[in-house]
């Protein structure tokens, strides 16, 4: 990198960004977070105001910061003892105030080196980005840690009245009374979200959920599974005699443990794999992969289970081809993944929950990029094409030192990027290629 980095445009003030900006701190550069509102460090996963919204991981994997593996325990004994488990599940509203105290702490030990700016990212020239307001923020370097994009639609119709387009909104279910049926379209984990955050305040409706393949996300056991070690067939040989080695180590030790040893290579096996490998994975395997790597809470899993029970909760497999609605319903026509044709999906709200769409050369600001040049996509089109530091390459091939990407934005590069235990390891990688030299 020619030249010393002495201050970095962050573009998103979620948890990339703003760790990324408390790292840089730490090592003496300074950054400017541009970030949308004045919730800097919370994105849209931690600024749930909901306590049964609860990490995905164990809280002793949690720390924000590579090589302090206690942090967030400790942080939580010291400000929260009732969920300072280092083997538990916290609530994902704590966390944001961990990662907000931690910014807050780094900035007042380090002060001037962090600066905040609430407003919107419009474009990026070299490496000045201008915001909708008119102003132009300077900087020595860009990073882009916008997270994930905005919900793409389940239908190509118009998403209004009784389909709640983004259930994230402010006050998005207020309107869903305690009896109302619900579908919702998109079987994730944003379903998952939406289910619980409506049973807690006292919804007694059934929901009807779809998805293209029915699959749900898998739980966690109560304690961590101890990770099986990956064979030489399961990362060397050919896809197909790869899955069928994981079937047999499933078998032989449980699938939980199989995903744990797998989980800290698997951003290099995907740089080491060659574009038709990575197509296969993706065609053929992505959503079973996301269903068991990403998993929820026992107690989530459980509760799940129970409204399956109950009948106040179905699954199905199929594609949407129709969303009707009107003033007193909505109704789903869908193709099934299998067997004969069934009737509408009917209720009195529709959810989308099918999780972000994502189209770069959409995106107002990695669209003039790929436009002129200066960025492209990978292979897969699956995002922006970047090497092994994070580091935009251009059409020419050619990393571009001053403009870097983080966290899910990333997801081309390394695939696994959506994670804190993954997105804390790509921030120390970045800190050091913007010149941080002294460890955390």
């Amino acid at each position: 990198m020619d030249g010393k980095i002495q201050r970095v445009t962050i573009i998103g003030g979620g948890f990339s960004g703003a760790m990324l900006a408390a790292r840089l701190a730490e090592g003496g550069i300074a950054s400017t977070i541009i970030n949308r509102s004045q919730d800097f460090g919370l994105g849209v996963a931690y600024s749930t105001p909901f306590d049964g919204h609860l990490l995905n991981v164990r809280s002793n994997r949690m720390t924000a910061v590579e090589g302090r593996s206690d942090d967030f325990v400790n942080w939580l004994a010291d400000h929260h003892p009732d969920y300072a488990s280092p083997e538990g599940f916290a609530p994902r509203r704590l966390y944001g105030l961990y990662v907000q105290d931690r910014l807050e702490s780094v900035d007042a030990a380090r002060p001037g080196l962090i600066s905040r700016i609430i407003g919107e990212a419009m474009a990026i020239d070299g490496t000045s980005v201008r915001l909708a307001d008119g102003r132009s923020i300077e900087g020595d370097a860009v990073v882009l840690a916008t997270g994930n994009p905005t919900p793409k639609a389940a239908s190509s119709g118009e998403l209004e009245g009784r389909v709640i387009g983004d259930p994230w909104g402010p006050g998005a279910l207020d309107r869903i009374g305690a009896e109302d049926d619900v579908i919702v379209v998109g079987t994730g984990l944003t379903m998952v979200d939406m289910v619980l955050w409506l049973e807690a305040r006292g919804w007694r409706g059934v929901a009807r959920t779809l998805s293209r393949r029915g699959l749900t996300p898998r739980g966690h056991e109560a304690l961590p599974d101890a990770p099986v070690a990956p064979t030489d067939a399961l990362l060397k040989a050919a896809p197909s005699r790869r899955l069928h080695e994981a079937r047999r180590l499933s078998g032989d030790s449980g699938w939980r443990g199989v995903m744990e040893g797998l989980r800290p290579i698997t951003a290099g096996l995907w740089q080491a794999a060659d574009a038709p490998t990575r197509a296969r994975l993706v065609r053929h395997l992505r959503p079973w992969w996301d269903v068991h790597r990403h998993r929820i809470a026992d107690s989530i899993a459980a509760a799940l289970a129970a409204l399956q029970t109950a009948g106040r909760m179905t699954v199905t497999a199929g594609r949407v081809s129709r969303i009707e609605q009107d003033a007193d319903g909505v109704s789903l026509s869908f193709r099934p993944r299998s067997g004969p044709a069934q009737p509408p999906l009917t209720a009195r709200w529709l959810i989308d929950c099918t999780g972000p769409g994502h189209d770069p050369a959409k995106d107002p600001l990695t669209g003039p990029l790929l436009a002129s040049g200066r960025a492209r996509l990978d292979e897969l089109k699956l995002g922006l094409d970047l090497d092994a530091q994070g580091r935009v390459l251009g059409a020419d091939g050619a990393p571009d030192d001053r403009l870097l990407v983080l966290g899910p934005p990333a997801r081309a590069a390394f695939w696994e990027t959506i994670a804190v235990p993954d997105i804390r390891k790509r921030i120390e990688d970045m800190a050091r290629t913007l010149g941080v030299e002294t460890a955390a």
